[in-house]
C-alpha cells in the first residue's frame, strides 16, 4: 500500500497541528514495515525529522501554490492509495483522502481570527470535508460540534484522540530548574501557562487573575511564565503585562523547543491553561506527563482530556481562575493529589494507540481490511513486546 501524508506543517512552529503529524510518522514507522509511506514537506529540515525510509517530497510552505498546485502533482505521481491532510485538501485530488478537523473554532468564535484567515477556513475546510472519505478527530466534543456545523453523517467521523509524547516525563525538579533558570532568567516558583499568544488562549484574563492574586496574597512568591509564539494579537498581550501591577513578575519565552518545554513544565510549581476553546488541549497532558498539577478551563475538549485529574474553572471568570491558582498554590495536599492524578491520566493517551487507529482507517478508506487486521496484530505484539 501507499499512503500520502501533508507534513507542511513539521518545522514551521504550528504547534498541535505539528506535534499530531510528527507523532503520527513516527509510529507509522514502527507499525507498518510493509507500506510505503509519502511525507510531503516544505523544508530539509523538516525532511530530516521524517523516519528515514519514508520518500520525502517537497511542496511549498505558500499555501495557495501547495494547495492549489503541488500537492496535486505530488499525487499525481505518487498515485497513493490515499492521502492524509489536515484541514484542507489540494483543489483536485485524483486519489481518496481524509482529513483531520481538531476543531471548527473559526465557525463557533470567528472573533478569534483575522478576517482572512477565517474566510479561508470556512471555504475551504468546508469544501475538504465534503468531499473527504473520512474525517478524523480528537475528541468527542469536536466530532459533536463538527457534526453540527457541517451536517455530515456520524459515522463519516472518526474519533482518535491526542496523547502525549513519552518525551514529557518528570525530570528532577533542580535540574529543570537549573536549566530553566540559565536559559530563560526565570526566578522560582512560577506558574506557567502553554499556548500561542492569541485571543482564544486567554491570556489577558489570566494575567489580570494572577494580578489580583498577587494582590489578595502578597505572601505568595511567584512569577507567571507564559510560553508561546506570538501572533497578530501579542502586542494586545504584552500591553496588559506591561500594564500590570505585577509586570516584573511576568515573563514571556516566546516559543520554545520540546527540550526546553520539559525543563519548564518540571520547574513549574503548577501549569494553568485558561484557553476559551479547545478542540483537545495538548499542553494539559503535556504537563500532567511531567508531574505537574493543572488548572484548566471547564469549556469544549478539556474536561474530557483532563477528566478529574485537573481544578477546572470557567474561563471567563477571573474570580475563578485566582481561586483554582489559590487553592493549588496554597493547599499542598490538593496539588500533590492532582500530580498523581495527573500522571495516571496522560498514561491513558498513546500515541501508538492513536497512530493505529488512524493507520486502520486508512486501509478501511483504500478497501484493504484483510491488510488492516495484520496492522492490529503488528500492533498488539509491539505493546506486548514494549
Amino acid at each position: 500500500m501507499r499512503f500520502a501524508i501533508d507534513a507542511h506543517t513539521i518545522g514551521r512552529h504550528l504547534t498541535g497541528n505539528e506535534v499530531y503529524i510528527r507523532n503520527l510518522l513516527a509510529n507509522y514507522a514502527r507499525l507498518d514495515c510493509d507500506s510505503q509511506f509519502y511525507a510531503y514537506v516544505c523544508s530539509e529540515y523538516a525532511a530530516s525529522e521524517v523516519p528515514n525510509r519514508f520518500v520525502k517530497r517537497s511542496v511549498s510552505a505558500n499555501p495557495f501554490m501547495r494547495l492549489g498546485f503541488d500537492l496535486t502533482q505530488r499525487v499525481i505521481a505518487d498515485k497513493p492509495d490515499l492521502l492524509h491532510v489536515q484541514y484542507t485538501a489540494p483543489l483536485y485530488c485524483p486519489s481518496p483522502f481524509v482529513v483531520s478537523v481538531h476543531d471548527v473554532s473559526y465557525i463557533e468564535h470567528p472573533e478569534y481570527f483575522t478576517t482572512a484567515r477565517r474566510v479561508q477556513l470556512k471555504t475551504t475546510v468546508s469544501n475538504t470535508v465534503k468531499r473527504a472519505a473520512k474525517v478524523l478527530t480528537v475528541s468527542h466534543f469536536s466530532r459533536q460540534r463538527i457534526q453540527a456545523a457541517y451536517g455530515i453523517p456520524e459515522d463519516k467521523i472518526e474519533v482518535i484522540h491526542n496523547a502525549v509524547s513519552p518525551h514529557f516525563r518528570p525530570v528532577q525538579p533542580k535540574v529543570a530548574f537549573n536549566t530553566v533558570s540559565e536559559k530563560f532568567g526565570v526566578q522560582w516558583p512560577y506558574v506557567l501557562s502553554v499556548g500561542d499568544l492569541q485571543p482564544r488562549k486567554n491570556q489577558i484574563g489570566l494575567i489580570e487573575a494572577f494580578e489580583e492574586l498577587i494582590r489578595n496574597y502578597p505572601q505568595l512568591p511567584h512569577h507567571l511564565v507564559l510560553v508561546g509564539k506570538p501572533t497578530w494579537f501579542a502586542p494586545r498581550v504584552y500591553e496588559v503585562a506591561e500594564k500590570s501591577l505585577v509586570s516584573e513578575r511576568i515573563h514571556f519565552t516566546d516559543f520554545v523547543n520540546d527540550e526546553d518545554l520539559i525543563h519548564l513544565y518540571n520547574a513549574a510549581e503548577m501549569v494553568v491553561y485558561p484557553s476559551f476553546y479547545e478542540g483537545f488541549g495538548l499542553p494539559i497532558l503535556e504537563a500532567q506527563a511531567c508531574g505537574r498539577a493543572v488548572a484548566c478551563s471547564n469549556t469544549s475538549a478539556m474536561p474530557e482530556v483532563a477528566d478529574a485529574a485537573a481544578v477546572l474553572f470557567s474561563p471567563g471568570s477571573r474570580g475563578e481562575i485566582l481561586k483554582a491558582m489559590r487553592d493549588l498554590l496554597l493547599d499542598t495536599e490538593l496539588r500533590h493529589r492532582m500530580e498523581r492524578m495527573g500522571i495516571k491520566n496522560a498514561s491513558r493517551f498513546s500515541w501508538e494507540k492513536a497512530a493505529r487507529q488512524t493507520l486502520e482507517v486508512y486501509y478501511e478508506v483504500a478497501g484493504k481490511k484483510r491488510r488492516r487486521s495484520k496492522v492490529n496484530a503488528r500492533a498488539a505484539q509491539t505493546v506486548q513486546s514494549s
